[in-house]
Order: structure tokens, then sequence, then C-alpha cells
């Protein structure tokens, strides 16, 4: 797609960049953290936001395909170039980091790590809430791309509640700006929250204005062990029915504590069928009545045991627990399927007896974890992808866990997006005619679609393939 005449034109663009055209450095940006390998024709690193906009109305002229990319950690092939084309490594544009106490605001460039936001706002005694698990390696560009959530969506929600002002480029090279620096912003169309969640189909993001708020005072976490994951399911539903509101609510089923144990042993109790891991902040007069409270709602639901930390360091070996399930469970076969199909948190119950279900219909290894304040589980499938017939079985088992959802009056995707992996069961969620208005959005904003093609929107025919 990419001829050689068109690489001269690229090369006289990028005065400031590289142009990567090597086989060997394009197999570099053919993968992402899900499934399939896409070999780009053409990979381009600048920092330059005017070169950028040339190479865009350049690739728009020519019809070429454009990817833009953070750092890859997409779960559900965001940045992966299906079509051949460019892609624009913009984690390269990482020069702009600034905190400005007075107005609440972060101003960043794309490139940034979404952790080195959270550190410099809390050296000025302030929070950026969303906070995916990534945080350490994604950027901030792939986490407003992907609209990303965390463990603190619950209480404070996630990437759209905190971006208020954006620079970007459309896919036809002009650079425009949306939003400001105001908290309130009724003016015309609100094109910030349009973009925020698009994965790079309506242009590409070059600077973001983020809306920063105070550090809670304190924080205590509870752990609380269930017999019974469906339990577990109603100690969810029956605290935050009570008026409390967690930071921080996370699951974990016994699959994911016996994985955690044998990686790295930190004392969970394996016998147990999940447990809740809950953190409160806020006043620490205020903590205290809530942390008692927390514990007699669990126990009242069934929960054999309560456990509060005796100190910090305590504290920090439970949460350190969550953090491990990941790497943990990759341990037990090669291959993860990492899926965030989220449901009201009334059905959450309900969604981890379908889970259960469809663990045993199809005989994989589910586990199941994930942000459950907000219903937002994240059913983990591990199996290896070099088996077909397993393979088969998975692919079954994923696309009947996105029916469940849907049929609960969830949705297919939380905080991961939709990508490649998800586009196929669009269409099941927000039917026919809700899908064709996306599709509308995106051909005005987008008419030769050459921004990031092949996501959200299902090739006629595509179906989930894993294997």
């Amino acid at each position: 797609m990419v001829t050689s005449s068109h690489i001269q034109e690229i090369n006289a663009i990028v005065k400031t960049g590289r142009v990567l055209i090597d086989e060997s450095d394009r197999y570099s940006y053919s993968f992402d953290g899900s499934f399939g390998t896409y070999l780009p024709d053409i990979v381009i690193q600048t920092k330059s936001v005017e070169e950028l906009a040339a190479l865009v109305k350049f690739a728009n002229r020519a019809k070429i395909p454009i990817y833009p990319r953070g750092q890859a950690t997409s779960l559900s092939g965001g940045p992966l170039p299906v079509k051949g084309g460019m892609v624009f490594d913009l984690s390269v544009m990482n020069d702009l980091l600034e905190i400005h106490e007075e107005d609440l605001v972060a101003i960043v460039s794309p490139g940034i790590l979404t952790s080195e936001i959270h550190k410099a706002a809390e050296q000025k005694g302030l929070m950026y809430p969303p906070d995916p698990s990534s945080s350490h390696v994604s950027t901030i560009g792939g986490n407003l791309a992907e609209n990303s959530g965390g463990p603190r969506g619950l209480k404070y929600g996630v990437t759209k509640d905190y971006v208020i002002g954006l620079e970007m480029i459309t896919p036809e090279g002009e650079i425009i700006k949306t939003g400001g620096r105001t908290v309130k912003n009724v003016t015309g169309y609100d094109l910030t929250k349009l973009v925020v969640g698009s994965e790079g189909t309506l242009g590409i993001i070059t600077k973001a204005v983020l809306r920063l708020i105070p550090k809670p005072q304190a924080t205590s976490t509870i752990m609380a062990i269930f017999k019974s994951l469906i339990d577990a399911g109603s100690a969810i539903s029956k605290i935050l029915s009570s008026g409390i509101l967690p930071s921080k609510m996370e699951l974990m089923d016994q699959a994911s504590i016996v994985a955690v144990e044998q990686f790295e042993p930190l004392g969970l109790p394996t016998d147990a069928a999940a447990l809740i891991l809950i953190e409160l902040d806020g006043h620490p007069l205020s903590l205290k009545e809530e942390m008692e409270q927390t514990a007699v709602l669990c126990r009242t639901v069934g929960a054999r045991e309560v456990r509060i930390p005796k100190d910090k360091a305590e504290e920090v070996e439970l949460w350190k627990a969550r953090k491990l399930v990941s790497p943990a469970i990759v341990r037990i076969k090669p291959t993860k399927i990492s899926e965030d199909a989220t449901v009201p948190r009334s059905k959450i119950p309900e969604m981890c007896e379908r889970l259960q279900n469809i663990r045993e219909r199809y005989n994989i290894h589910l586990v199941v974890f994930g942000h459950a304040g907000d219903g937002n589980l994240h059913p983990n499938i591990i199996c290896d992808k070099t088996d077909r017939e397993e393979m088969h079985r998975v692919e079954q088992a994923v696309a009947e866990i996105f029916t469940a959802a849907v049929e609960l009056g969830g949705t297919l995707s939380g905080e991961h997006g939709i990508g490649t992996m998800k586009a196929p069961f669009m269409e099941m969620e927000l039917g026919a005619i809700g899908l064709d208005m996306m599709k509308r959005i995106k051909k005005v904003w987008d008419p030769n679609n050459i921004m990031n093609p092949g996501k959200i929107f299902p090739d006629p025919g595509q179906k989930l393939e894993l294997s």
C-alpha cells in the first residue's frame, strides 16, 4: 500500500523524527496485548505536531491507513495495523507534564505514562483518579483512546470524567482544540467526550487537559472472605446500597487466590471461594465508623471471615495480592484472554453464577477477578493458543460471556475498548440503528476511512477468531 514514492514524500515531511521501514523495526509494531499480528508498511516517530498533521494530510490524500499507537498495552486490538499502512508511534511525545494546582488541572502530551501523572499530582497534594492496572507502562494517550478505568472507577469514575480539553489532529490533517481549562464548558457539542474512547478512529490526540482533585486525607482497607462467589457478589450489592461508597472494591475468585499463592505466598485463604478487597477513603474519623459498618454488612451476607490490616505495611500486602493476579495466572498456561464485560451492580451475583456455568459447560480455565464494585468483572481465560480444540471452546465461551453481560443489561466493555476483539458483537448491544449512527459519525469525521480502520465496526461476516 505504501510505495517508494510515498516513502520519499514521508521523508520530506519528517524532518525532526524517524521513519522506520526495515522489516525488523516494523515487526516491533505488529502486535499489542491482544491477539493477531499485522505488519505495518512504515512506522513514524516524531514529536512535532505540525509534522504529524502534514503526514495525516498526505495520508488522507493518498488514502493510506494511519494507526496511532502508544505503548500497545491494549487488550482489545486497539492499535493493530490490520490493513497495513502507517503506524504513528506517539510514545515519543512525552515532553509535556504540567501541574497547575490553582486551576486543579494537568496538561500532558500523549506519550506520558499515566503513573507519572499520578506521581506529579500527588507531589502537589492532588490526585488524578483513573488508575488502570497498566498505568506504570501505559501512556495517557492510550488511556484517552480507550477511556480507561481502574479500581478507583467505582467512586471517582473513568478517564472521560477527567478530560476537559484536547488538542488533536483530525483525519483530514487539521489541528483543532476541544474544551479548555475550565470545569464548566457547554459551548456547542462536547467533542472532547466524543473523542475520548473513540479508540483512535476520529483523530490523533496531541495534548490533553486533565482535571485533578484533592487527595483524600486517609484510606483504610478491609478484606472479606467468602464460601461462595455468589455470596461475595451479594455483599458488593449490599454495601453499595447501604450508603457507603468505597474508593475500591476488588473481587478475586478461588482460582485467582490459588494462582497468587502459588506465584508468591502472601497468606491468602486458598480454600475460600472468593474474597473482596475494599478500600475506603476520606476523613479519618468517618473511616472508622464506615469500616465497622462494612464488616457487619459482609458478615450479614455470609462472609466467613473479615480481616482488617494492623498497619499500612499489611495493607500494602493485601493490595499486592490483587496486582499479582495477572502475572500469576499466566504461569498456568501461556495464553491469557482478558475480558471486561460489565453488568449493573445489582446483577453481579447473577453474572457470577453465569460465569461459573460457562466455566463448567466449556471445560475452560476461567478466572474471575476485577473491579466488582462497579460491575466491571474481568473474566480471564487461561489457555494455550496452539491447542486448536481448546481455542474453539474458548471462542464459544467468550461469545457466551458477552451475551450474558448484554442480557443482564450490561455492556461488552467497561474499560478495555472494542478494537478488533469485540467488533463482531457490537450490533448485539447497540442494535443495527445504533451501530449505524456511530458509523455515520465516523464517515463524517473520516470520509476516507484512514484513521485506525478495522476497529469498533465489524467487517461483513466478521467473527471472533482466537485460534
